[in-house]
């Protein structure tokens, strides 16, 4: 039988990118949801010219996390049986969707991309520091979590509902996939990588406020991971 699947797109200041996005990604997933995260920068005056697609509107801006969680429970209410998430910043090809829901099958929860499970023709070199930060959480949540992962943060991936459920997901902003990691391993959630070109068209994109230095993001990223595990344990 064929999955119903839903893709869902967490946005916040898209304005660039967001039709031309969501015009690729309607040739490839029939079912699109937005979240438009508090945008202001005219992202939700186009959305809302929009009737191909279905968008949840945060009124103030909550954080990536918090728009993904909205996605995952709109999924699950819905009754999807997988959620595609894909960013709307133009870095993910939306002609993988379809590899994505075929890997979410027989008891996958979680296909994950990576950027750096092989190369691509269209790979781009990444900005440095974020490429030693990928490295760095990834060894450690593969070391700490017994999970093997070569890219903790990248945002192409597809989900099982039914492993959804089994989480509690609270962390708002861009460390939420952290605590989504921590407690994938706790239930015990079978998860596995898929390969994705490295594509960065925006070198100078900013995090927000404090998180942009790259010493304070480590340390926050190090900060919910401890969090998280700790939740792990005390409810184990």
């Amino acid at each position: 039988m064929a999955q119903k699947f839903l893709t869902t797109l967490p946005v916040f200041n898209e304005v660039k990118y967001v039709n031309e996005v969501l015009d690729l990604v309607k040739q490839y997933s029939p079912n699109v949801l937005v979240v438009d995260d508090g945008s202001t920068d005219g992202t939700t005056e186009l959305l809302a010219k929009r009737e191909d697609v279905i968008v949840i509107q945060h009124k103030q801006n909550s954080g990536y996390g918090a728009a993904l969680n909205t996605g995952f429970n709109y999924a699950i209410q819905q009754q999807y049986d997988t959620v595609v998430t894909i960013d709307c910043d133009g870095q993910h090809e939306p002609q993988r969707i379809p590899e994505f829901v075929d890997a979410c099958t027989a008891g996958v929860d979680i296909v994950s991309g990576s950027r750096y499970l092989k190369q691509f023709h269209e790979d781009t070199a990444p900005p440095e520091q974020r490429r030693k930060i990928n490295q760095t959480v990834s060894a450690e949540i593969s070391r700490r979590l017994g999970i093997t992962l070569t890219d903790a943060f990248c945002g192409f991936k597809a989900y099982s509902t039914s492993g959804l459920k089994k989480l509690h997901l609270t962390e708002k902003g861009y460390a939420m996939p952290l605590e989504l990691w921590v407690q994938a391993a706790q239930h015990e959630l079978k998860i596995i990588e898929w390969p994705v070109p490295l594509i960065y068209l925006d070198e100078e994109r900013s995090f927000g406020g404090m998180l942009d230095d790259a010493t304070t993001r480590l340390e926050y990223y190090h900060l919910v991971l401890d969090r998280s595990i700790a939740k792990t344990k005390q409810f184990a």
